[in-house]
């Protein structure tokens, strides 16, 4: 099967590239979702995030306490290398999980983090980057979850440059604040016709 990176930074669009996919007809296996679910009252996570970091990182509900987290990691780089040694190997397992069971045209790993990891080129066949520049990301972000400026900095400041992703992209696909839904939806469906044809003759 046809094995398609999908990355970008924060707030670039690319859960909604995705969905477009997924609508199309291609099976999506999102990290993000996946940390979600392991992060969920009683997921994979919650057990070994406890014991690294306390309960006061726990919501009373009994998922991870995102915003609490994301203070903490974003402000020290040894716990956000303690976090990702907890979730990242628990990511991968359900990774493989999904893509033994994808049965879509092709299959896209939406992965926020893959051009920094280093550990994904040599599984995708293509990489497709969803770009715009940076103040059209902290805009988009504070306008959906309401992240102060300074959060959304450290955040991006702990991912790829829009530089560095642009310079291994196989494929851009366009999303700045001037781009209209269709303009979008119109590079993603002509991106998602070339993909169908590399995944039938390959």
């Amino acid at each position: 099967m046809f094995k398609l990176g999908l990355t970008g930074g924060i707030g670039s669009g690319k859960t909604y590239v995705a969905n477009l996919l997924a609508g199309w007809g291609a099976s999506v296996i999102d990290t993000d979702q996946i940390a979600h679910a392991l992060t969920a009252p009683e997921g994979l996570a919650i057990a070994p995030i406890r014991a690294a970091f306390g309960s006061d990182v726990i919501g009373p509900e009994g998922a991870l306490d995102r915003a609490r987290m994301r203070e903490l990691v974003f402000s020290n780089p040894t716990e956000r290398v303690t976090l990702e040694g907890i979730l990242h190997p628990l990511i991968a397992q359900e990774v493989l999980v999904q893509a033994k069971a994808a049965t879509g045209l092709y299959a896209v790993f939406v992965v926020p983090l893959l051009v920094e990891s280093g550990r994904w080129r040599d599984r995708i066949d293509r990489l497709c980057v969803v770009d715009c520049d940076e103040a059209t990301q902290i805009a988009r972000v504070q306008a959906r979850s309401g992240i102060p400026t300074d959060t959304i900095r450290r955040i991006l400041d702990a991912q790829a440059t829009r530089a560095q992703r642009l310079a291994v992209a196989d494929d851009i696909i366009v999303n700045s604040a001037s781009t209209t839904v269709e303009e979008l939806e119109k590079q993603v469906l002509v991106l998602h016709e070339g993909w169908c044809n590399l995944s039938v003759s390959g």
